[in-house]
């Protein structure tokens, strides 16, 4: 499965586009770290590491996971 890794040096959130249901709940969660027009879309510096990992237990289909 493609996955895509992006880090703020101590989470890493774990994108899996195949899974995604573009419920929007990450953008509307943390609109810092979420810019899906952009390249990379995943700003994950933008927030702590404490806002990821609650913003990312929230994702519905499980696209964003975190290691």
């Amino acid at each position: 499965m493609n996955q895509h890794e992006y880090t703020n040096g101590e989470v890493t959130i774990i994108w899996r586009p195949e899974l995604c249901k573009h419920a929007g709940i990450c953008t509307k969660m943390l609109p810092k770290v979420y810019h899906p027009k952009e390249k990379p879309w995943i700003k994950a510096e933008n927030a702590s590491s404490e806002e990821i990992k609650k913003q990312v237990s929230q994702c519905p289909s499980g696209a964003l996971s975190l290691k």
